[in-house]
């Protein structure tokens, strides 16, 4: 599967969650903080590591937070209107990126799991 069709169900997340945010009122993106009891962080673990049998990295909440943060921001700023409004929220996430540990490249990673 191509890396940005993983990327997908994760910035629609974002978006949705975002929207929920500015609808319900949420005035400043500094009170958005993301836990491990957070819905958005339970959809994302179920999506990603349906079984939990990868450890959810340190980093993760954090790069989640700051990625709900960024949607807000420009869904609250209007710049959703704009045709390319997620490219400039792309490009602030890919910085936080970890890179890809070996072990998940290997051919038969998921087979190792069960």
């Amino acid at each position: 599967m191509p890396f940005f069709m993983c990327r997908e169900f994760y910035y629609i997340q974002m978006e949705k969650y975002a929207r929920q945010a500015v609808t319900e009122g949420v005035k400043c993106s500094e009170d958005l903080h993301i836990g491990g009891e957070s819905e958005l962080y339970r959809v994302l673990n179920l999506h990603y590591n349906r079984n939990n049998h990868i450890e959810v990295p340190q980093n993760f909440r954090f790069v989640v937070e700051q990625t709900l943060r960024e949607f807000f921001r420009a869904i609250q700023g209007g710049k959703d209107t704009e045709q390319s409004w997620k490219k400039s929220i792309y490009k602030i996430i890919s910085r936080l990126d970890d890179p890809v540990p070996e072990y998940f490249k290997s051919p038969n990673f998921l087979e190792q799991l069960e």
